[in-house]
């Protein structure tokens, strides 16, 4: 079964490109590599002792798009290719919109065009804005604080409007909490493009030295130490949640969605402290304002995921860390100019 996995040279997707091999999955990878970089699918080779296919692609391109589907034989797609920071989508709204959705919507015309109906669909907790309880449950109400948030919320809407409209579609929607951790070897991780518009990459470059000094927003929210509360899961564990839903895909037709997150929150004076006994320094931090549209506290209920893609996070917190710390350490400057196991 051959897996197209859009974005795949990105954090997420490489991760769940090396999953998908594991499980015996041909992969096929399309990547404009705006945000990522061809080198991290040599060591998703090297990892997993197997051979994928990359072509460099944009999603708006469907003449380099439909190219892709005549030469390889598509069972289904996991799509996360598109833009995602949140403080870029604000004041590049344009930009957010026509990449993230006309991508998309032109993806899905070419699977229609080659009778492709299988796809996994990158979303996010951010659909949720800010919710009045937590855990938060796939059935809460929907809505968001910015123009990537709001791409992702169009983007389940249209998905939900293309089954309606034929019923040969198969459509996991996967939301997302908050993604940290790397790969066990160390040689793929996260390696964000500029300043890390998340916190897990900055305090490891804060930890390695590349960055002065981690900026804590808000230490006055009415959580267990005034600071933020999240809930973090390993990129491992949710790249296997994307196997799971390729394997429901193939036997549970429709249209679904599922929280992906551990269903514990940890603050953000949690997540310093766990990383200073990963790395074993302290990481320097100073208190500054809160941002406009964070919320207090922000975790799953992933109950449904458990018990219908019979999945579950495996991996703590320090696991994350260290693990996180691992590939920093290991690579200070991420992708760049490493090129000695090509």
């Amino acid at each position: 079964m051959t897996i197209l996995v859009t974005g795949g040279a990105g954090y997420i997707g490489s991760h769940t490109c090396v999953e998908l091999l594991n499980t015996g999955y041909d992969v096929v990878v399309v990547d404009n590599l705006c945000n990522s970089k061809e080198e991290v699918l040599h060591r998703v080779k090297k990892i997993t002792g197997k051979e994928l296919k990359f072509y460099k692609v944009d999603l708006v391109n469907k003449a380099e798009l439909t190219e892709v589907f005549r030469k390889e034989k598509i069972d289904a797609v996991i799509h996360f290719a598109g833009l995602k920071a949140v403080g870029e989508s604000v004041s590049k709204p344009l930009e957010y919109y026509y990449n993230n959705i006309t991508g998309t919507l032109i993806l899905c015309e070419v699977m229609m065009e080659f009778g492709v109906y299988n796809i996994v669909f990158s979303s996010s907790a951010t659909v949720y804005g800010n919710p009045a309880t937590v855990p938060i449950r796939e059935d809460f109400p929907l809505s968001a604080t910015n123009p990537y948030g709001r791409t992702k919320l169009m983007l389940e809407e249209i998905f939900r409007d293309l089954y309606q409209s034929d019923r040969r579609w198969n459509i996991v929607m996967l939301r997302y909490f908050n993604p940290i951790g790397a790969h066990k070897t160390g040689l793929i991780g996260e390696d964000p493009k500029g300043i890390p518009n998340n916190i897990a990459p900055y305090i490891t470059q804060v930890a390695v030295g590349k960055l002065d000094i981690l900026g804590v927003f808000g230490d006055d929210y009415d959580t267990p130490d005034g600071s933020g509360v999240r809930d973090y899961i390993h990129v491992v564990d949710l790249s296997i949640g994307h196997v799971k839903a390729i394997e429901h895909i193939q036997h549970n037709p429709g249209i679904v969605v599922y929280n992906l997150g551990t269903g514990k929150g940890y603050s953000v004076f949690d997540l310093i402290k766990a990383f200073s006994k990963a790395c074993r320094k302290d990481i320097p931090y100073v208190i500054k304002p809160r941002r406009v549209g964070d919320i207090a506290a922000c975790y799953a209920e992933p109950s449904l995921a458990r018990k219908e893609l019979h999945w579950s996070a495996q991996r703590d917190l320090d696991e994350m860390c260290e693990d996180a710390w691992r590939w920093q350490s290991n690579y200070p400057n991420g992708y760049q100019n490493d090129k000695e196991i090509l």
